[in-house]
């Protein structure tokens, strides 16, 4: 029976930031990561569309987006290895949410919002859109809420980076699944592998995504999350747009941004939880017309090819549960995050590293996050959610 001072379930780029960033803080125990998966095949982190926003309607995601961006735009030089930078292709191209006129009270109101914390979005109207895409199709416009420092990165190139530089720090990557997090009196001790190997410790950190509910159910703390499929596609386009796409949000919740020379699309589709990575061509000519009317130089595409990842969903407010189960000491969390783990990972990760390592959150207040607002019914009630 193996000892280590804290497990951290899960390797992704959220268990990998949290591993980082106790590192970073100067915690000098015994830090474990379990990751099943060791090639990352179906890890959600490498199969997200890798957007980094601050346009949010909720003062901690936007807290958290603009903590991420600082992070991500100094992260090459940060996470680098003797002398080798960890390069994330971070394309600052802008975020653009696209706007009916029933939309632009809501969009004004989280316009105000995010100038109030540091944001310089900007409420364009239909014709200014040009100026961002040349080629957009506006007549049922009226406008659109953008963010030039915002853009989007290659998610697992992040996620190396974290997990490269938590190595070289001293955190130990094991190629193992969890089975079961062990319990005594309340209190975390340890876990369980599928092997039946047991490792102790007295901070264990639930990192698993989209796994990570059954998880913690197996030991009677349910949680409101659940697997959901995501699909995203990537196409050429015949005649090439005039400028880089910023990531821009279809009013029908469609979205898409340039990938190189290709463009990446997807939606939001309304799907049964569950585990699944099938992705379908046929779906894809659902979102055909919409790309085709917003775009004209969608009109004329070749599908290249497409892939399916998974959402850890929170059902309740589709936003994350962060920090210690009220009921289980040693027990910490770090799911639900319902798309926006990429963008909020440098955030999390540090302030659960601050949580457990100096007994509070230093940098950031991650508090309206915790798993006990269900309870309390003190949610957190995010309109933008893609």
């Amino acid at each position: 029976m193996q000892q280590a001072d804290i497990i951290i379930v899960g390797g992704g780029v959220m268990g990998s930031s949290t591993a980082y960033f106790l590192r970073k803080n100067g915690f000098e125990g015994k830090i474990i990561v379990f990751e099943k998966d060791p090639v990352y095949e179906y890890a959600s982190t490498p199969r997200s569309a890798g957007g980094i926003r601050q346009l949010f309607t909720t003062a901690i995601n936007i807290k958290l987006s603009r903590f991420s961006l600082q992070q991500y735009k100094k992260f090459p030089d940060e996470m680098a290895i003797d002398n080798e930078r960890a390069e994330i292709n971070f394309q600052q191209r802008g975020y653009l949410f696209l706007a009916t006129k029933e939309m632009l009270p809501a969009i004004e109101q989280q316009k105000e919002l995010q100038h109030q914390l540091g944001v310089p979005s900007q409420l364009l109207s239909a014709s200014e859109l040009h100026r961002i895409i040349p080629e957009i199709e506006i007549e049922d416009l009226a406008g659109g809420l953008y963010c030039g420092e915002d853009g989007y990165l290659d998610p697992y190139s992040v996620m190396q980076g974290y997990r490269k530089k938590a190595q070289q720090l001293g955190a130990e990557y094991i190629s193992k699944e969890v089975d079961l997090i062990l319990t005594e009196n309340d209190q975390v001790i340890g876990v369980r592998l599928t092997d039946g190997n047991e490792y102790r410790a007295n901070t264990v950190i639930n990192c698993a995504g989209a796994w990570g509910a059954s998880l913690s159910e197996k030991i009677g703390l349910p949680l409101p999350v659940v697997p959901l499929k995501r699909q995203i596609f990537q196409f050429d386009v015949a005649t090439p747009l005039a400028k880089p796409l910023p990531l821009t949000v279809d009013p029908t919740g469609v979205y898409f941004r340039h990938e190189g020379e290709k463009v990446i699309a997807g939606f939001s589709e309304d799907i049964k939880p569950g585990i699944d990575f099938t992705w379908k061509r046929s779906y894809f000519e659902e979102l055909w017309p919409v790309l085709a009317h917003r775009i004209p130089n969608f009109e004329s595409i070749k599908l290249k090819s497409g892939w399916a990842g998974l959402y850890d969903f929170n059902t309740v407010d589709q936003n994350a549960i962060i920090g210690e189960h009220p009921l289980m000491n040693g027990y910490y969390l770090a799911l639900g995050f319902s798309g926006h783990g990429m963008q909020q990972a440098p955030g999390v990760g540090l302030g659960l590293a601050e949580l457990i390592y100096k007994g509070q959150y230093e940098n950031i207040d991650l508090t309206p996050l915790r798993i006990e607002r269900f309870a309390e019914n003190d949610l957190i009630l995010e309109q933008a959610i893609v």
